[in-house]
């Protein structure tokens, strides 16, 4: 299967992504969560974050 970035939808597309993220990093006391997260969202594109029940992903 062939994964697009958003990156390259919004250059196809002509127009800058309408969220950035550089660099995010997540704490959860001593547990490093997330390190170095970058990702860009065209208009139109449906991003959806799952992980396990109890895990933080509805924040």
């Amino acid at each position: 299967m062939s994964q697009i970035s958003a990156k390259d939808a919004s250059a196809a597309s002509g127009q800058d992504p309408i969220i950035t993220m550089r660099n995010v990093e997540k704490h959860y006391g001593n547990f490093h969560a997330l390190r170095d997260i970058n990702l860009d969202v065209a208009r139109g594109e449906v991003i959806a974050i799952i992980g396990p029940s109890g895990s933080g992903n509805r924040r």
